[in-house]
């Protein structure tokens, strides 16, 4: 299985769009929060479905929809937006939670900062942000495929000259249809927000 797995969209899915038009051997999308309407938007408009979970910014908070498992040929995967296991302190709780349901990697978000590394057989990755990556970073998305063999994962970073949607004839959604969102693009409230771990 190949997946294409994205963070903190904001209400904003034009890139993840985008992506999923170019990577045509996706075989499903993994959304990590803020916002889960976005995850239902973006099913909607390419006519799949979407895994997804609750961010901080979708009032996620009850422990029995913080999380997901995801039992692949490989092993069990961690869906999380991250924010109840205090991932933006450490990843301590994070680690604890996967291996507490026999999980192979960690998929999170909530920090917009991408990784990608191996803890002691453990597999935590974040793709970061599309939409609102930290200072200093690039857009970034990440592509997890799983086998028989193992996982792999991957940390892509968005750029549109990599990008041939208009050349695609393909059957999926065209990123016109997406209407541009008129919305406030608030500095100071919406960081205090987002950087919340519980508000």
């Amino acid at each position: 299985m190949k997946f294409l797995v994205i963070s903190d969209t904001h209400g904003d899915i034009k890139k993840a769009i985008a992506i999923y038009e170019n990577c045509t051997d996706i075989d499903e999308i993994i959304h990590l929060g803020d916002t889960k309407k976005d995850a239902d938007e973006l099913s909607h408009l390419i006519g799949t479905d979407v895994i997804s979970v609750k961010g901080n910014m979708d009032n996620g908070y009850r422990t029995d929809d913080a999380f997901k498992t995801l039992d692949t040929e490989c092993g069990r995967l961690l869906i999380t937006h991250g924010h109840m296991q205090n991932v933006k302190s450490s990843l301590t709780n994070l680690i604890y939670l996967a291996e507490e349901h026999s999980c192979i990697a960690a998929l999170f978000g909530h920090t917009h900062i991408a990784v990608c590394e191996n803890i002691n057989g453990l597999y935590l990755i974040n793709p970061g942000s599309l939409t609102y990556p930290v200072p200093g970073a690039i857009a970034s998305y990440a592509l997890v495929t799983t086998s028989e063999k193992g996982i792999n994962a991957e940390i892509k970073y968005y750029s549109p000259e990599n990008l041939k949607t208009s050349e695609k004839s393909s059957g999926k959604a065209k990123q016109s249809t997406v209407s541009p969102k008129s919305k406030v693009q608030g500095g100071f409230l919406r960081n205090l927000l987002n950087n919340s771990d519980r508000l």
